[in-house]
C-alpha cells in the first residue's frame, strides 16, 4: 500500500436548491450585499448569433458580459414579495 487516503470527491454536493444557486460563504474582502458576487451561465448558441452579439456589443463600446448581463437585469427583474 502506498499510504494514500480513499479516494475523496472535489466538493460536497450542496443539499437544497438554494444552495446550487447561491454560494452560502462570503469571500474575504467581499461585502455581504450580494453585490459581489457572481456565478458563471453558459448557454449554447449558433457561431452566427455569437458573431452578431459581439459586433452589437463592440458597436456600443461594452463587453458581451455586460451587454449581456444588463439585457438579463431588465428581461427578469427583481421581484416584490412574492409576485414575479
Amino acid at each position: 500500500m502506498n499510504g494514500r487516503s480513499p479516494k475523496r470527491g472535489f466538493i460536497a454536493r450542496p443539499v437544497t436548491a438554494e444552495d446550487w444557486i447561491k454560494e452560502s460563504r462570503i469571500a474575504p474582502g467581499r461585502s455581504s450585499d450580494g453585490s459581489g458576487f457572481t456565478a458563471r451561465l453558459t448557454i449554447d448558441v449558433t457561431p452566427e448569433l455569437r458573431s452578431r452579439i459581439k459586433i452589437v456589443a463592440f458597436q456600443r463600446g461594452q463587453t458581451v458580459a455586460d451587454m449581456l448581463r444588463d439585457l438579463l437585469a431588465r428581461e427578469f427583474p427583481g421581484s416584490q414579495g412574492d409576485t414575479p
